[in-house]
């Protein structure tokens, strides 16, 4: 019989959020993302389906959607398209008050991407060079106001490598994270998604930037067991970071993720460490977990390895964080909190993993109903 506790996603975990502003904030790049709307490849296709990506968005969609008020932070051309994002983030429900409006002619990141099928890969084109949101600067947004009732501020590895792979003189994102940083609460905990993405650069500029940012200033760092190989080294238990690199990562045991979350966490001296771990048996069928471990010791790892029949698989990391930090700021900090995050994270992007395109648009109540399922046994027909 699974052990493993249910926690409820209901109102009562909201009464903390209500009569005030924003509790998490965050801030990044908005990209428009094309995807052949006619099963051609995208170099054939005249027709395709416009939509909008990016990281930091997706997931304070996803923590909005789940209940915990959220705002969003950009630099985004006052064009057709930067009022999309506009108004699909208030559709939602976020906060979008400290936008920062650039020139109508400035582009926005753009994301050509191709569906892939078994055997063939899904594909992208990143063209992020010298976008609107990578000039994001110190001095652009009022942090004061922005953050005066956050509870959690959010970057992403992928924001402060813009400016990088723009060849900027200066890394205008980092600036204003700094910024940001100087004007949180004293409360206020920031949390980070490494997110490397070999695209906008080179291990050793990633390093140069982020190691300090995250040993300085981050409270939870979220990232996989890849990335962490490749940049630094680290192992994962009885897997050495050229095995992991190299793909060779076999069956995971407790030990092995303790162990690598405990290096992570000594090299950033960072309280919480979160890795999610997928598993990509075809384009159509991945398995999913993931696990956390607090500078206590208290350590949570899911319950089981989960299968996902997938539509579309982007997006699915940010809305696992939404999850998590909804757990984290719904539970008192220790074991309470990283269980649950894990929990409702896992739940949360598996869902979101079935649908098409980016944006996580799921509810609490169908996220506690998987949650339910996996603890006491489901599959019967439910209405909502």
């Amino acid at each position: 019989m699974n052990k493993t506790k249910h926690y409820e996603i209901s109102r009562d975990d909201l009464s903390r959020f209500e009569h005030r502003g924003p509790a998490f904030v965050t801030f990044g790049e908005v990209m428009v993302r094309d995807t052949p709307a006619d099963m051609e490849r995208p170099e054939r296709t005249r027709l395709v389906h416009l939509s909008i990506a990016g990281s930091e968005y997706t997931l304070a969609m996803g923590l909005n959607r789940l209940g915990i008020p959220s705002s969003f932070i950009t630099r985004v051309p006052e064009n057709p398209y930067g009022r999309a994002l506009r108004n699909i983030a208030r559709e939602q429900g976020m906060d979008v008050e400290h936008l920062v409006w650039a020139p109508k002619t400035e582009p926005i990141g753009r994301f050509i991407y191709e569906i892939g099928r078994t055997p063939r890969k899904n594909t992208g084109v990143y063209q992020r060079m010298f976008s609107a949101a990578s000039r994001l600067d110190a001095g652009m947004v009022d942090w004061g106001a922005a953050l005066k009732d956050a509870w959690l501020f959010h970057s992403s590895g992928i924001t402060l490598g813009l400016a990088i792979h723009s060849k900027y003189e200066r890394n205008f994102c980092l600036d204003a994270f700094n910024e940001a940083i100087a004007h949180k609460p004293e409360d206020c905990l920031v949390g980070m998604d490494f997110n490397y993405r070999a695209t906008l650069w080179p291990p050793e500029q990633a390093r140069e930037v982020l190691t300090p940012v995250v040993s300085d200033h981050v409270d939870i760092l979220i990232t996989t067991i890849e990335d962490m190989a490749k940049l630094y080294g680290i192992a994962c238990g009885q897997y050495s970071a050229k095995q992991v690199v190299d793909g060779e990562l076999g069956p995971i045991n407790d030990d092995d993720i303790q162990e690598f979350a405990r290096q992570v966490r000594e090299l950033f001296n960072v309280k919480i460490v979160a890795i999610t771990i997928r598993y990509p048996d075809s384009f159509e069928q991945h398995r999913w977990e993931s696990a956390a471990m607090d500078a206590e010791g208290n350590f949570f790892r899911s319950p089981a390895v989960r299968p996902i029949t997938l539509w579309d698989r982007l997006g699915g990391g940010d809305t696992w964080n939404a999850g998590f930090y909804y757990g984290l700021l719904t539970e008192d900090s220790g074991i309470e909190g990283i269980t649950k995050g894990v929990l409702v994270g896992d739940a949360a992007t598996r869902l979101k993993q079935t649908l098409m395109f980016d944006l996580p648009i799921i509810d609490r109540a169908e996220v506690e109903a998987l949650m339910k399922a996996e603890v006491f046994g489901g599959g019967k027909r439910t209405s909502r």
